[in-house]
């Protein structure tokens, strides 16, 4: 099964970033694209940042998606899927992405 834009996965962010749920963020990879999927991780220390989201969802502690973290890896380094996000959910993770990379 392949992370898809939109879900939540847990998944191994590297030594400094840990094992942690991420929401996925890009479109789907093609046969001829690198197997990599960009992600905007959760964590449970918030900051008080314009740039943290928290959504409401059973399988997530509560925390926020942290804009400021977006980052590509290999799928290889999905580990399960918790679950995915309601569209609005999405969409205001989404929102506060394009504001931090200045694409509002």
């Amino acid at each position: 099964m392949l992370p898809i834009r939109g879900e939540v996965w847990l998944f191994d962010c590297g030594v400094a970033g840990k094992i942690r749920p991420v929401v996925v963020l890009s479109v789907p990879y093609g046969n001829k694209d690198r197997a990599l999927v960009t992600v905007v991780p959760h964590t449970t220390a918030l900051r008080g940042s314009d740039y943290e989201v928290a959504v409401p969802a059973p399988f997530l502690k509560p925390g926020a998606f942290l804009a400021q973290g977006i980052a590509t890896y290999p799928v290889a380094r999905a580990l399960r899927k918790l679950g995915a996000l309601k569209e609005g959910d999405f969409g205001a993770v989404c929102a506060v992405v394009s504001r931090w990379l200045g694409t509002l």
